[in-house]
């Protein structure tokens, strides 16, 4: 099958409407095209496609919305051409989408019946309309270009740390300055009691990245446990490096944490680690989340001696454990149950989430009136060095 480019044809003598002299573009043209897709981080060959595609709208448009048409937009001299393809057929029924063997023929004589040809079919006062075309389109597809740009690098992003800037509050939603776009911090994944306002420096972390018809749309978190994590592993060197790793992390916006840390070397204290000189390093975290306490416990493979350590900074006298359901009794001193649980037994709350398990604290008192579940093996357990800071002050080794 031939396919007739005037180009390669060596002329078209079937050319209505042909033009006597090929259009081009002001000499800018190119140039501003290519800077602008430079600026935006725009492939040029994804602009010069979508020309070429409003072109052949717009040529349909306003002189033959019938015709199957081909333009060219020239790479190198900004000059453009419309060309009508055309199929040979033995006998025409509709000159619009055919063209006779022997009219075929006057063009190249090895054209056969069912190849397809392009004419050249320009029309003299196209200039205007493929400029305003070509406008319309560039703004379109370098807009588009952009949000997809920022779409793919914060999806990329997705369960990591952004900073920006409050730029305004509308309906205890924040909009969140982040460079090239904004991010929404909604009312649920704000922390109780904190307050935004214009201008205000965050860290927020990156929960879901959308794609709307307004371009992406970034959901971040304040109250996500992941925030903390990452607040961590950008604060603590040792984690960055591998050395320290954190295990859970449980947490109650605005209210207190715990993180389960190991260290893959036994002579570096994960605790410490994540404590830093003076606790400067745990501080930090702090500082950026207000007034929230955070715990820090050291993991065990050993469920009951890890148990133990979530229940910091409660002393623990002793754990049983049932591995199989992952249920506990944890006996602590009569002086201690009311720190073990909690207000409102927020602390027993996140020792649970921290470790996956089921836990019931008992006093020693009560523990000595209850008879132990034969499936589970009760041992004595001292707890760990943990840490706990918070607002007030750097914390406080335990």
């Amino acid at each position: 099958m031939l396919h007739g480019d005037p180009r390669q044809q060596g002329g078209i003598v079937l050319a209505a409407r042909r033009s006597k002299s090929k259009k081009q573009e002001e000499p800018g043209f190119l140039d501003a095209l290519k800077a602008l897709a430079k600026e935006k981080g725009v492939d040029e060959d994804f602009l010069f496609d979508a020309i070429e595609a409003a072109l052949i709208s717009a040529y349909k448009r306003n002189f033959g919305s019938a015709q199957n048409v081909r333009v060219v937009l020239d790479r190198h001299t900004g000059a453009y051409h419309v060309y009508a393809i055309k199929t040979v057929v033995d006998e025409v029924f509709d000159d619009v989408q055919e063209i006779s063997l022997a009219q075929a023929r006057t063009i190249n004589p090895e054209y056969e019946i069912d190849d397809t040809l392009e004419i050249e079919v320009t029309p003299a006062n196209f200039g205007r309309i493929a400029a305003q075309a070509a406008k319309q389109v560039v703004v379109q597809r370098v807009r588009e270009a952009e949000r997809g740009i920022i779409y793919e690098e914060f999806m990329s992003r997705e369960g990591d740390i952004v900073n920006g800037l409050v730029s305004r509050v509308e309906n205890r939603n924040v909009f969140i300055d982040v460079g090239k776009t904004e991010a929404i911090l909604m009312p649920a994944e704000q922390i109780v009691g904190e307050t935004y306002e214009h201008g205000d420096q965050i860290k927020a972390y990156i929960v879901e990245v959308k794609r709307t018809s307004k371009g992406p749309q970034i959901v971040v978190s304040r109250t996500h446990p992941g925030l903390l994590k990452r607040l961590f592993e950008l604060e603590v060197p040792e984690i960055q490096e591998g050395i320290v790793e954190i295990k859970s992390v449980a947490r109650e916006p605005g209210m207190r944490s715990k993180i389960a840390v190991w260290s893959k070397d036994e002579d570096v204290d994960p605790v410490g680690s994540c404590v830093g000189h003076k606790g400067m390093r745990v501080q930090a975290i702090v500082d950026e989340l207000g007034s929230e306490k955070i715990d820090i416990v050291k993991w065990n493979e050993d469920s009951a001696k890890f148990i133990a350590n979530a229940l910091s900074p409660a002393k623990v006298v002793s754990v049983a454990v049932n591995e199989d359901e992952k249920v506990s009794r944890v006996v602590v001193p009569d002086y201690q149950l009311s720190l073990a649980i909690g207000k409102e037994g927020q602390n027993a709350r996140l020792a649970a989430k921290l470790t996956g398990w089921k836990i019931d604290i008992k006093s020693e008192t009560q523990a000595k009136d209850d008879v132990l579940d034969e499936s589970m093996n009760e041992v004595a357990v001292e707890s760990d060095a943990s840490f706990t800071a918070d607002a007030a002050d750097a914390g406080e080794v335990e």
